[in-house]
């Protein structure tokens, strides 16, 4: 099995399909976590508070990290190989698509766009909340001065999205996830057989459909909070 997994081009896909498959349902988790800030800041702050320090979170964490990791790593590995093998042709895939989008032809570049959205994200949220825990710390000072608990996870994402640089910044790693997704959510599943004739077309809407939904439930917290703080506390955003 472990063979077929490292040695064959089907077995490398499959590996990606899984990974690719596991971080999906995460992100789809984390946008509607995400959500949540919008309409209540202490049911954020409660969620928050339960993917701190506690062991569960923590065994979730380092999963999630070794999908991460494998997913990039063996995406770096098939496009080497595929590069070897066939020249400028990523993916042999079983159907052939008429126009072949930009995002098909550019899912290793979009990964790594998406890969250091994630290092920004980390520094942004993860090391100031689940890390400070770790340390035994019980107060994260922002670069503005002000003090804030690292479980007050509604007080972070505001004043993270109350800058614009990082809502331009926030808002191209989105946009590259939603590219990467249209076609690597199709990928994964062509790769397990569902790409013919008929379920093509309804697979490429998905993907579509997909990757939008998550593209606007992380776009939509980003802009509500940018706007929340332009606003200043004004009377018709109370």
């Amino acid at each position: 099995m472990g063979c077929f997994l490292t040695n064959s081009s089907l077995g490398r896909k499959l590996v990606m399909s899984i990974s690719g498959c596991f971080l999906l349902l995460f992100i789809t988790f984390h946008m509607a976590m995400n959500l949540v800030a919008i309409f209540s800041a202490d049911a954020y702050n409660w969620i928050c508070e339960m993917l701190g320090a506690n062991w569960y979170a923590l065994v979730g964490t380092a999963v999630l990290a070794g999908g991460v990791l494998v997913h990039f790593a063996y995406a770096f590995w098939l496009t080497w190989q595929n590069r070897k093998a066939r020249g400028n042709v990523r993916y042999a895939v079983t159907v052939t698509e008429k126009g072949v989008s930009w995002a098909s032809k550019n899912m290793l570049l979009l990964g790594v766009i998406v890969f250091l959205g994630l290092a920004m994200h980390l520094s942004h949220f993860w090391a100031k909340m689940q890390l400070v825990e770790l340390m035994g710390g019980h107060e994260v000072v922002l670069t503005d001065g002000s003090v804030v608990a690292p479980t007050d996870g509604a007080a972070i994402i505001q004043y993270t999205f109350s800058q614009w640089y990082n809502v331009v910044l926030y808002l191209v790693w989105f946009a590259a996830l939603w590219l990467h997704l249209t076609h690597g959510v199709w990928s994964m599943l062509q790769t397990v057989g569902w790409a013919n004739d008929k379920w093509y077309p309804r697979l490429k809407c998905l993907s579509g459909i997909v990757a939008t939904l998550i593209f606007g439930g992380f776009a939509i917290v980003v802009v509500w909070f940018y706007v929340q703080s332009l606003c200043g506390g004004c009377p018709c955003c109370a």
